[in-house]
């Protein structure tokens, strides 16, 4: 091989290993996190019927549903009466939604009309 060659081809090997390089750090970024809602009693439930209308349009912009349900079986313990878990990008964009006006106001109907925790947390890298 000529030896004018050699410096060019170098270039093209390197810029393909180092651009697959780069892909596979991006791919490997932060891992996805979830909010979990855990709904154990209703307590108001005719209260509690005007908080799901307004849950999906609350967390649209955010993230996405993963589990929205009351179709629980108990395998080791009481099993909650509602159980919601939310996939999020990142922490930062779980946290805006939390913050967010139409989701203080899910919160507060949450709180007001049942017993419930909501919690972080983060998922394994993709």
């Amino acid at each position: 091989m000529k030896t004018r060659y050699v410096l060019p081809i170098a270039v093209a090997v390197g810029a393909a290993v180092g651009g697959s390089a780069i892909q596979l750090l991006h791919a490997q970024g932060a891992p996805p996190v979830y909010a979990i809602v855990d709904i154990s009693e209703i307590t108001d439930p005719e209260g509690f019927k005007t908080l799901v209308p307004k849950a999906g349009p609350a967390t649209a912009a955010f993230g996405k549903f993963i589990v929205r349900t009351d179709n629980i079986i108990a395998g080791d313990g009481p099993a909650p009466k509602r159980f919601v878990i939310i996939a999020f990008d990142s922490l930062a964009k779980a946290k805006a939604w939390d913050a967010s006006a139409a989701q203080q106001e899910v919160t507060a109907i949450r709180l007001k009309s049942a017993k419930s925790r909501q919690f972080f947390v983060e998922g394994m890298p993709q």
